[in-house]
């Protein structure tokens, strides 16, 4: 159970540095996260890493 369970982010910049790690560590936590980003392609490598972390 993590304190973002029943939570949802929306994350800019979330392709890339600290937008990426901010959106890790919600989905790690519970959280469903909205990954955005100016680039399309680093923000599907994004979800793709969320998803296989598990979260």
């Amino acid at each position: 159970m993590g304190i973002l369970d029943n939570k949802v982010a929306i994350v800019t910049g979330a392709g890339s540095g600290i937008g990426l790690a901010i959106a890790l560590t919600y989905a790690k936590e519970g959280a469903k996260v909205i990954v955005s980003d100016i680039n399309e392609e680093h923000g599907k490598q994004a979800v793709e890493q969320i998803k296989s972390e598990g979260n």
